[in-house]
This record gives structure tokens, C-alpha cells and sequence, in this order.
């Protein structure tokens, strides 16, 4: 199946030339050439939707993905990739539980994580919560200026901010 992966990899790479409709007639043919209950299908089909912008269409796949066992690294894309399609679907608060629960997996995805929870965290209202979140992450970053900046998503965070 090393070959499959292959082949999905080269349909994301030319994403951008081939357009929505092409990337999703590929994906899915390649999803169909796996079993049933490969996980791995309605993953990438998944992401062929949400990539088109039909997150509508995306949320169950993604949810396929999931109870079928997706596991590793994929499970946690997966995971951010539902959060955000649950954000764009107007469903903040289940995107949140979704990256709280990505950022319990162990994986090297962190800032992506808390990218979108920052996204989803706005798009609950919550600003104040979204920037400690961005800020937290960007001044692991810095090399200047790191600790105060995480200072300040600190305070952010526990609502002790200086108002304007």
C-alpha cells in the first residue's frame, strides 16, 4: 500500500493545477481501491472535500476516519482537520473539544493545534483566550522578547489583561 500513499501524496502535490473537481475524482477513486474499513479512505476523502470547500460533505468521512480506527500522526491531522471544518460549519465548541483532545495524542503538531483552537477560540467569542493561545506558541519562538510576550498571553488567559 506504500504505492497508494504514493499516489494520493502526488494528487495533493498538483492539487492547485488540477482544481477541486479533479482532486476529488482522484481521491476517490484511490479511496475506492482500499477496504471498507481502511480508515485511510475516508480520510483523504475527507480532506478532498474539505479542500473544495464542502466541509459539509467532509464532517461525516472525517468521522468515518476516526471510528474506523485512524491512528498516529493521521489521527491528529485528522482531528485538526474536522475541528476546523466543524469552525467553518459554525460549530466552535465541538472544534475546541476536538483540538483539546488532538493535543492529548502524542504527535508533533503542536502549533497546529493551537492554531486552530486560536481560530476556533475567535470564532467563539473568546478573543482574549485565542491570543493567549497564538501568543503562548509564538514566544516559544522568539528569540527576543520570548518570556514576556508568554507573560502576557498568561494574563491574557486569566482574564488579569490591562484593558484599553
Amino acid at each position: 500500500m506504500h504505492d497508494w500513499q504514493t499516489r494520493v501524496d502526488a494528487v495533493w502535490r498538483d492539487a492547485n493545477a488540477l482544481g477541486d473537481d479533479a482532486v476529488l475524482e482522484r481521491i476517490a477513486a484511490l479511496a475506492a481501491e482500499l477496504p471498507a474499513d481502511d480508515p485511510r479512505g475516508p480520510f483523504e476523502l475527507a480532506g478532498a472535500y474539505d479542500s473544495a470547500g464542502r466541509e459539509a460533505e467532509a464532517e461525516p468521512h472525517y468521522r468515518r476516519a476516526l471510528e474506523s480506527g485512524l491512528g498516529g500522526r493521521q489521527r491528529v491531522e485528522c482531528l485538526i482537520q474536522l475541528a476546523s471544518t466543524l469552525r467553518n460549519l459554525g460549530r466552535p465548541e465541538e472544534s475546541i473539544a476536538l483540538l483539546d483532545e488532538a493535543a492529548r495524542e502524542p504527535h508533533d503538531l503542536g502549533d497546529a493545534v493551537s492554531a486552530f483552537r486560536a481560530l476556533a477560540l475567535t470564532s467563539a467569542g473568546r478573543p482574549d483566550a485565542a491570543a493567549s493561545v497564538a501568543l503562548a506558541v509564538l514566544a516559544a519562538h522568539l528569540p527576543q522578547y520570548g518570556r514576556a510576550v508568554a507573560a502576557y498571553a498568561a494574563e491574557l488567559d486569566s482574564g488579569d489583561a490591562p484593558s484599553a
